[in-house]
């Protein structure tokens, strides 16, 4: 292993991390419609549980309205009670083989709830991203440590260096993506 291969792993977890923030903010209620909200509602069909993306069409005909078109008509019931008990506070209903959801705007309680997972959200990722550049920096470490590696004091403080710019520019990344979804919560 090398200085080289330690850096695109590290950087290629810290926006994994990035990736998975983004996400699960994704799926979080705002005043408005979004196919994200219900896509991965875990739904009981035919003994396993699967995304209901997989299951129905999911569109938005309205600002605050979503449409969901099961593939299956059977399947119906089964996505009407994976909606309800899915904790978003969402109550479908039933027009002929598809479902019609109307996406009320949360209370100011609730927005202030959202914003502080959403807050919550962001420091997990972050406690992780440095956790990425804390495992790097020992990787980096012990190859200068390793007489085979023969890595230089000086390609060490570089690739230190480079870790520390990747945390820096993926962590601004992180706070740009959690201050967006903020302001969209607490917009009514």
């Amino acid at each position: 292993m090398d200085t080289d291969t330690v850096l695109l792993e590290v950087e290629e977890k810290m926006e994994k991390s990035l990736e998975h923030l983004q996400r699960e903010v994704r799926g979080l209620r705002t005043g408005r419609a979004s196919t994200a909200l219900l896509e991965y509602v875990k739904v009981e069909y035919y003994g396993s549980f699967v995304d209901l993306r997989e299951l129905a069409g999911i569109s938005v005909p309205e600002p605050t309205q979503l449409l969901v078109k099961p593939f299956d008509p059977g399947a119906k019931m089964a996505i009407i009670k994976a909606i309800e008990t899915s904790g978003l506070g969402l109550n479908p209903q039933s027009e002929g083989s598809q479902l019609r959801i109307n996406v009320p705007a949360p209370s100011a309680e609730r927005r202030k709830q959202l914003s502080t997972q959403v807050r919550k959200l962001a420091e997990e990722t972050r406690v992780a991203i440095r956790n990425e550049r804390r495992d790097a920096n020992k990787a980096i470490d012990a190859l200068t440590h390793d007489a085979k590696a023969k890595i230089s004091e000086d390609a060490a403080a570089n690739a230190k260096e480079y870790v520390d710019e990747i945390t820096k520019k993926i962590s601004a990344k992180v706070d740009e993506a959690a201050e967006k979804k903020v302001k969209e919560i607490e917009d009514i």
